[in-house]
């Protein structure tokens, strides 16, 4: 039952609601069907609380205000937003919806609803799921922006959630929704999503950057205001109505940059950004005047040349438009400015819901119509394997767009990365499946060239040519991948057929089974990324088996041998999994072993993911493997936390630059190894131009003594930059 204060809290919150749909709804009937649809959700909510406690409904109120408020759609998806949750948590069903707000809220209602199928096996619920959220997407993108905001309200209330729930949660928006909400240019909900990523997956780097943050906040902010003054009087003088905002960057974005250039947090320089917001002429062309504004502002101010960054000219895939420059601030610092006019910045905040209030904008059509194609060539099978089509559709949204042009000067995009026989079967399937070579910019080249932008890029067929099974190793588009796949389909699962007899003949003859366990064993032997992939290399004679008694006989490279002599001890990770049973709980231990590609050691935050064969592997969080698998296999995920044991030793890399100097690296190694009695394994240090740069591979036992050793050595003499890199290679 609702107390008192549930209706009055649930009052306040839909009368928030309600006046800011008032500006959304285009008459007082949209308005009334907002109300009823309030009315009906609560309703049939009235008995139902979220795990915080809180009356239900309020989750649908949140979901709604966000798509008002923060994404800015209209009635039809305010009123979706508020009974998205009715049809699947309630005894009402989809006829009622229909009966009731109509055909219209009705399909993006059942959109939205999760539904219960039968899954085939070995694939992943949340697969099959979000491979059905997409089949609606082809309808009506409002779907997954209400999804967006769905997801987004979920993630604000985390903190109620079990933790091994969370890591699902925060996998799938890692891999799915943080780079949809980018691909639809919905930059504020993406940075929110980031950080809430950031800050529950990896707490302490979160807190610590958190803590510098703040600190260059305090600071600088003398600086920024020296830097404005000035700027606000070019900028009276100039002519325009006008706002100036600092945009501080977000600590996921400045971990981020520390992971992918490889340096500390006192090398970020562009922590601040001021931006220019202005209400252009009607009567010039919006671009000229953000050149205008520069031209102006540099006549002042030193601009950095070299770092200009012209959106306005040709957008970014989500439609993002701005101008952006660098200029050297009083205090010798530079400083990032963009330029943009309100229908930009709009945009840039709000992406392509922001795109509706600009109907002339034919970037809206284009860029919308062009992520809808995007679904419907990673769906054009309808017997795809979900999880190829999450991981097709992941591909997609994270690859920025280059042009390229027709031999009659037409311009085509691509995603960055494609090939020449992407453009092939962009241009049309036929063209695609007869492709013998290419020229680029007039010069003869295969059809695995890699398009740079600008190019001109015509296709030479042949009619007897047909797709060929190594195409599919360097085409990148969807739609490419999509036909080949077509086209090499009844000759693909022969080779899967014939395959799989060959190697269950042979096993059979060593008196081994095809267990999951031997399957992957032989799939990173012979470097393959799945059993298809396998058993299509074995049917077609690619893969040879003749020494295959002898890989199913080795055990770990011999590069890893010292490494794993000192290893991963099960103990060193306590790993369970509860199992319901009918008459009480129990708990059983796992075994489990670290992954490869991020090679975790005690005190990392970490991911244990169960495997087919029963084994756990347990993975960083922050590792983009974990991220990817958690998103694909959520049910997999397990708890685990690191046991103290200071017997076990972990080798890990830790990379130096810095000036070189005659005794340096002498220093750095004597410290290490006398002073804090760590046993290093392995140094390599290559100096110049009066630069020195390396790695030591070193042994310690927990990532506590890791921070430690770099805060030392960041100390002596010379040494600019020590940080822990990734052991894939070793």
């Amino acid at each position: 039952m609702q107390t008192k204060q549930d209706r009055a809290l649930i009052a306040r919150e839909f009368e928030e609601l309600r006046k800011a749909s008032l500006k959304r709804c285009a008459n007082q009937e949209e308005c009334d069907t907002v109300q009823r649809a309030f009315e009906f959700a609560d309703e049939a909510h009235k008995d139902m609380r979220r795990r915080s406690g809180e009356p239900y409904i309020l989750h649908p109120i949140a979901v709604a205000t966000i798509v008002v408020k923060e994404i800015g759609l209209g009635c039809k998806s305010i009123v979706s937003a508020l009974l998205h949750d009715v049809v699947e948590d309630t005894d009402y069903g989809m006829e009622d919806i229909q009966r009731l707000f109509g055909s219209k809220i009705a399909s993006l209602v059942d959109g939205l609803t999760k539904i219960n199928i039968a899954f085939d096996s070995g694939q992943s619920q949340q697969a099959e799921n979000f491979k059905r959220i997409l089949l609606t997407l082809g309808n009506d993108v409002r779907v997954i922006l209400i999804k967006l905001a769905d997801r987004l309200h979920n993630l604000r209330t985390i903190e109620f959630i079990p933790r091994h729930k969370q890591a699902k949660i925060l996998s799938e928006t890692m891999y799915i929704f943080i780079p949809l909400a980018h691909r639809l240019g919905l930059y504020a909900i993406k940075s929110e999503m980031e950080n809430i990523w950031f800050s529950y997956s990896l707490p302490e780097e979160h807190a610590r950057i958190q803590e510098k943050l703040s600190v260059v906040t305090s600071t600088r902010n003398d600086a920024i205001n020296l830097f404005l003054t000035p700027l606000s009087e070019i900028l009276d003088q100039i002519g325009y109505p006008y706002t100036l905002t600092t945009r501080v960057k977000t600590p996921y974005s400045i971990w981020r940059k520390m992971q992918t250039k490889g340096i500390p947090f006192d090398q970020i320089y562009d922590i601040f950004a001021i931006r220019i917001v202005f209400e252009p002429k009607p009567d010039m062309d919006e671009r000229t005047q953000c050149f205008h504004i520069y031209t102006g502002i540099t006549k002042k101010y030193l601009s950095k040349s070299d770092r200009i960054r012209d959106w306005t000219n040709k957008p970014k895939s989500n439609g993002y438009e701005s101008l952006h420059c660098t200029l050297m601030g009083p205090e010798g610092n530079w400083v990032e400015v963009q330029i943009r006019t309100k229908r930009m910045d709009e945009i840039a905040e709000r992406g392509v819901a922001a795109h509706w209030a600009y109907k002339d904008n034919i970037l809206y059509e284009s860029e919308i119509d062009k992520l809808i194609e995007q679904v419907r060539a990673v769906l054009e099978d309808p017997n795809a394997n979900a999880l190829e089509v999450l991981d097709r559709f992941h591909t997609s949204l994270l690859s920025p767009d280059i042009y390229v042009f027709t031999p009659k000067g037409e311009t085509c995009s691509l995603p960055k990365g494609s090939t020449a026989l992407d453009f092939a079967y962009a241009i049309h399937s036929a063209i695609g499946h007869q492709a013998i070579a290419a020229k680029a910019n007039h010069k003869l080249v295969s059809l695995n060239y890699v398009l740079q932008p600008g190019d001109q890029i015509e296709i030479i067929t042949a009619d007897a040519q047909q797709p060929q099974r190594e195409w599919l190793d360097f085409v990148k588009t969807p739609k490419a991948r999509a036909a080949i796949t077509e086209a090499l389909k009844a000759e693909v699962t022969d080779h899967l057929k014939k395959g799989q007899l060959i190697l269950d003949e042979k096993l059979a003859a060593l008196g081994v089974q095809p267990k999951a366990r031997v399957l992957r064993k032989l799939m990173e032997a012979y470097k393959q990324n799945n059993r298809d992939a396998l058993y299509s290399g074995i049917g077609t004679g690619i893969i040879d088996l003749s020494d295959l008694q002898k890989v199913l006989k080795q055990n770990k490279p011999n590069k890893n041998v010292s490494y794993w002599r000192l290893g991963f001890p099960k103990i060193n990770a306590t790993v369970k999994k509860r199992f319901a049973l009918q008459e009480n709980p129990l708990e059983k231990t796992l075994s489990y072993r670290a992954a490869h590609c991020c090679r975790p050691i005690p005190g990392d935050q970490i991911m244990a993911l169960k495997q087919d064969d029963g084994e756990v592997l347990i993975h960083k969080k922050s590792c983009p493997v974990a991220i990817q698998d958690a998103a694909r296999f959520g049910d997999r995920i397990v708890e685990a936390e690191w046991q103290k044991h200071i017997y076990s030793s972990f080798l890990v890399r830790i990379s130096i630059r810095g000036i070189d100097r005659l005794g340096i690296l002498n220093d750095i190694t004597q410290y290490v190894a006398l002073v804090l009695s760590i046993n290093i394994r392995k140094v390599i240090v290559e100096t110049h131009d009066g630069i020195f740069e390396g790695h030591i591979d070193l042994y310690v036992h927990h990532a506590e003594e890791v921070d430690r050793l770099m805060k030392n050595i960041q100390k002596i003499q010379g040494v600019e930059f020590v940080s822990r890199t990734d052991l894939k290679d070793i």
